[in-house]
This record gives structure tokens, C-alpha cells and sequence, in this order.
């Protein structure tokens, strides 16, 4: 009988060891070394960077040495998930061999997107819905509320590779999803479900799986309280497309967000509103994000922000108030709270107001995580105008990069947040000089500033 391997893996980068030790040598980290035991190496068995057995599933990835000139370039076909929005953050729709992992916190809707998706899927499809945390009748419960077709789609409860890869192989699904990877297991690996060795070494078979018969593999992965995939980092880099669902449980919406793509653009973002037929999709995301309250309030202004291939508009909120602590608190939900400190400075060295002694809260309306800077110059006008009490005019739009010399710096695709603004009724726009348009949107009034100063005097 052959031995079993093991060997020490670092939970944050991946990084293989074959004795443990206290720091990670390649991310500095420690205490990330746990051990994985792996099964042993079989004739002919695959194996990844870990060094052993994946989950005993046999055969290889095509070992063939070719030119690259020869490689054939042509487009590989793909087929839409029926849902618009998700297909925009795939990069238009699935590719067949692709491996796609959808994290997010509990009750956001993970497994009810893919539910909705695979029974759509199963009347033209070959699809398989492997659960490990539901049993089937708690599914065709779900499936039945939620009123979805459920003629055509195959169902398995299972939490063992080994015995999943066989029924895969026996049907040959198009489509196969996992819900969730934490919960398989392969036999080879003393460690419970959940733990390192085995989300990876299960990944790794699946994806391997997935590769050799041109299946498209769909992973649930639950997420830690800071918002990051739970287990080993390396997950993140054995897949092709890595989503993350947004929203609490106190909001009908939720953002898909695709965080890595191969054959895609990243950072795109799908809208969908909670009801009570699960997940619908929003093909007008500005149009939410606006429902602004019709009485005027200081510290209010919306901001034309860019989500992959689109503009989309949305409101951002500042309040200030005198703070009666010798450190006053800077608040800041939907934006890095510690640019918001660098564009409080900005304000008082370049504007000549002082908020040293506000506590400053700041929010973008409908849970929306904006990670560009051109929501810079919307963030002080707004905390200008919460400093000074004085309401802004519900038909002007902002955006723009404030730089710490006070300058305004001109972000992509300008001319298309015009647009998209003017379409949604706004007359008037502050933005950078560089983004200005020779030809202004009939009825919009385009403002160009180039400092911070500008800015001001043009409110």
C-alpha cells in the first residue's frame, strides 16, 4: 500500500511547503500553514501543484507542444445564462469549460440565482444540481414557491468527489453546479469538509473535470465577515470567473460584481431586486438609485459613476455636524474612508474650509461600492454643501478626479456620462475640462473646471 503525501499549505497565497514553519516565505504571513494530506499518487492519476492525487479523477490536460502562431483563434461559443444581467458581468453569457465561482454572505441569494438559472437552463440544456446543504425535497420546495419550471433538471444530494464525478460522468451535463464547495469532500483527505486541503483538492478535481469534458462548472463559495472568499486563496486562482453577490438582508437589491474573468471584463456589475419570485433582474440600475426624497436636502448630489462597460448614476449623501470629541469621527459607507480623509484635506488646504472640527458621515444611496475616483469632486461638493446648509440643485450632475494639488482630473469615458445624465433629465454638469464635449446633449449645460476653486465658484 502506498503512503499517503502530505504537505503544508499557506491559507492566503497557496504557496506549497514541505515542512511547516511559522512564516509564509512567499506572502510574509503568519500562521497560515496548514497541512494537507494528500492521497497517493495513482498510474497515470492527474496531478496539480500540490503534488498528489486530485480526487482520483484520471487523465490529463492535452500535453501536446504546439506553435503559438497555429493555436486556433477561433471565438469560443457561448450560451446565455437567460438572465441579461448576469450574462454582462460573465462577459456575455458561459463558455463552455469554464469554471465559475459565486461567493457572497449568507442570504444573499446565491442559491436562489442558481436555481432560477438552472431551471431555465434545463429546458434547452443538459444541466445537474448537486447540493450538499439542502436536501432534495427542501430544493423542490424552494423551486416550487419561487414557480419555476422544474421539468429537466437533474438533481443529486451529494458531498463525496468521488461519487459526483462518476454520476457526471455517466450523464454528461452541460452545466454542472456545486452548492457549495465547502461542503464536498474526497475520501483520500482525513480533513473535514470546509477545511484547506479539502475546498482545494475538491476545486481542483472539478475543475479538472470540467476542463477535460467542456463542462461549464458553477461553484457556490460562502465568505468571511470581512467580505473575502472563505478558504485557501489559491480557490480564487484555480477557477476562470470569481462574482460576488452584494446586499444585506435589509435591502431588496443585489449587486452581482464579477471580481476576475478570463474571458471577460472584471469589475463589471449586475442589478437585481429581491421579490417574491426570487431574483429579478434591473435593466435600469440608474433608475433606482435615484429615488431621491422631493424636498430639498443639503448635502445631497448625484455623481455619474462607470461599472464596467456602463455609466451609472447614483446619489451620495453627506452630513456634518459639530463634533463635541477631540477626534472627531469620519464615517464613510459605499467609498475608502481613507480617501475621504485625504479629500477633507484637500478642501481645507485648497478651498479654505475647515472640517477639523465636523464629524463627517458620508453614504452612497443603495448600497452601491463605488471604487473609482471619479466620485472625488461629488463627495466635497456634497460635504460642502452639508457644511454650509445650502441645498444644491436637483438637476445638476458631478464627477471628476480631485488631485492634492487641488486640480480636477478628467476620468474614461466622459462623454458617455453626459450622455447617460442627460438622458435621465439632469440640465447641468460639473466636469473636468478634459472630459468637456465640444457639442453639449441638447438641454444639458456642461460646466468645465480645472481646480477645485472653479468648482466651488461654479456651484
Amino acid at each position: 500500500m502506498a503512503k499517503a503525501k502530505s504537505a503544508f499549505v499557506c491559507t492566503e497565497c497557496g504557496a506549497d511547503y514541505s515542512k511547516w514553519q511559522g512564516q509564509c516565505s512567499n506572502c510574509r504571513e503568519w500562521n497560515t500553514l496548514s497541512e494537507v494530506r494528500l492521497g497517493a499518487a495513482r498510474p497515470g492519476a492527474a496531478t496539480t501543484s500540490g503534488g498528489g492525487s486530485r480526487g482520483g479523477y484520471s487523465g490529463a490536460l492535452s500535453r501536446e507542444v504546439v506553435d503559438l502562431s497555429g493555436v486556433d483563434l477561433t471565438e469560443v461559443p457561448r450560451f446565455s445564462t437567460t438572465f441579461e444581467e448576469f450574462d454582462r458581468v460573465l462577459g456575455g453569457g458561459l463558455v463552455p469549460g469554464s469554471a465559475v465561482l459565486l461567493g457572497g454572505h449568507p442570504g444573499a441569494g446565491k442559491s436562489t440565482l442558481l436555481l432560477q438559472t438552472a431551471c431555465r437552463l434545463a429546458q434547452s440544456k443538459r444541466v445537474l444540481y448537486v447540493t450538499g446543504e439542502e436536501s432534495l425535497s427542501q430544493v423542490a420546495m424552494r423551486a416550487h414557491r419561487l414557480q419555476l419550471p422544474t421539468q429537466g433538471l437533474k438533481m443529486l444530494a451529494e458531498t463525496s468527489i468521488e461519487t459526483l464525478l462518476a454520476v457526471s460522468e455517466r450523464e454528461h451535463p452541460e452545466v454542472l453546479i456545486i452548492d457549495s464547495i465547502q461542503t464536498m469532500h474526497l475520501e483520500d483527505i482525513g480533513s473535514a469538509p470546509g477545511g484547506v486541503a479539502q475546498v482545494r483538492e475538491s476545486a481542483a478535481a472539478l475543475t479538472r473535470f470540467a476542463k477535460q469534458s467542456n463542462t461549464v462548472l458553477m461553484l457556490v463559495g460562502h465568505v468571511t465577515k470581512d467580505g473575502s472568499l472563505a478558504g485557501p486563496k489559491v480557490l480564487e486562482h484555480m477557477i476562470d470567473a470569481s462574482l460576488l453577490l452584494e446586499g444585506g438582508s435589509d435591502s431588496r437589491f443585489r449587486t452581482l460584481r464579477g471580481q476576475k474573468n478570463r474571458f471577460g471584463a472584471i469589475n463589471e456589475l449586475g442589478v437585481f431586486a429581491m421579490v417574491e419570485l426570487g431574483l429579478k433582474e434591473v435593466k435600469n440600475p440608474s433608475a433606482i438609485f435615484l429615488s431621491r426624497s422631493e424636498e430639498l436636502a443639503s448635502g445631497s448630489l448625484v455623481m455619474v459613476v462607470w461599472e464596467g462597460t456602463r455609466p451609472i448614476l447614483v446619489e451620495v449623501q453627506a452630513l456634518l455636524d459639530e463634533s463635541a470629541l477631540g477626534n472627531p469621527r469620519r464615517v464613510a459607507v459605499g467609498i475608502d474612508h481613507n480617501r475621504l480623509a485625504m479629500l477633507l484635506a484637500v478642501l481645507h488646504k485648497h478651498g479654505g474650509l475647515f472640517t477639523g472640527d465636523q464629524d463627517v458621515f458620508l453614504n452612497v444611496v443603495g448600497g452601491v461600492k463605488v471604487l473609482e475616483t471619479s466620485a472625488d469632486l461629488a463627495v466635497l461638493l456634497a460635504v460642502v454643501s452639508s457644511l454650509q446648509n445650502r441645498p444644491l440643485p436637483r438637476e445638476l450632475v458631478v464627477f471628476g478626479e480631485v488631485g492634492l494639488s487641488g486640480e480636477i482630473r478628467p476620468v474614461p469615458s466622459g462623454q458617455e456620462r453626459i450622455v447617460e445624465a442627460a438622458k435621465h433629465g439632469f440640465t447641468r454638469a460639473i466636469v473636468p475640462r478634459g472630459n468637456a464635449p465640444k457639442k453639449a446633449p441638447a438641454g444639458m449645460q456642461v460646466v468645465a473646471v480645472d481646480k477645485l476653486s472653479e468648482a466651488l465658484e461654479a456651484l
